[in-house]
């Protein structure tokens, strides 16, 4: 899987190549980041990315002619979505990713700067993208986060697919409760069952426990679940 990030910080992305798995999984050759700075596009003297918005109003925005000739400077492969980092976008899920990291060689992902973008970056686009009812500074940490999300789908990255199935959100209910040694640590015990050997017990306690802690931490990821269930 290739990356393309358009961010005006792109060493911002290179500690995400020697992180854990994920690191790996580059060092591997199963995922690739490459990095364009539209500043380096930028033809005055001053290499300006940003100017003040028409018709006023506070902060800074991003202009569309070295962004578009950073995009336009990245090779294509044929196979490829282009994301665009925004507070505007559709929140981020687990579905987006694995859709991403099965359906595509190429993720080209676009950062946002400053007080916003001026308006006519926004058709590049595929797909608009956000982490959530909240502003940040750009789009890097946003891009950092899908890039992170798809690499550990890719196959090779980790170790066990069958861990990739069973966590949070893969089948929308919450993952359940994990236990490791000793079996009671500062007066909490690992619960018995899964300590008996008994995996037909064991499958549904995990149920019950997902069940559970979904009803409690996340009820509209329940109701989804039920409806699921339904059809």
């Amino acid at each position: 899987m290739r990356f393309d990030v358009v961010s005006l910080v792109p060493d911002a992305f290179t500690p995400l190549q020697g992180l854990g798995v994920i690191g790996r999984a580059f060092a591997a050759g199963i995922a690739e980041v490459h990095t364009h700075n539209p500043r380096d596009h930028a033809t005055d003297r001053y290499r300006k990315v940003d100017d003040v918005p028409y018709g006023g109003g506070a902060g800074m925005v991003l202009k569309p002619e070295p962004v578009y000739a950073a995009f336009e400077a990245i090779p294509m492969l044929p196979q490829r979505r282009v994301l665009l980092m925004s507070p505007q976008g559709q929140p981020l899920h687990q579905r987006d990713l694995r859709r991403w990291a099965t359906a595509y060689d190429q993720l080209v992902l676009l950062c946002g700067h400053y007080e916003g973008f001026d308006e006519r970056i926004r058709p590049l686009a595929d797909e608009e993208v956000s982490l959530g009812d909240f502003v940040l500074t750009g789009g890097e940490l946003p891009a950092m986060v899908v890039i992170s999300g798809v690499v550990r789908l890719l196959p090779g990255t980790v170790g066990s697919p069958d861990c990739l199935e069973a966590e949070s959100h893969s089948g929308l209910l919450l993952e359940h409760p994990h236990y490791t040694r000793p079996a009671e640590f500062r007066g909490m015990a690992v619960p018995e069952v899964l300590r008996s050997g008994d995996h037909g017990a064991i499958a549904r306690w995990r149920q019950e426990q997902q069940l559970a802690r979904t009803r409690e931490r996340r009820a509209d990821l329940l109701a989804l679940w039920q409806a699921e269930q339904n059809r």
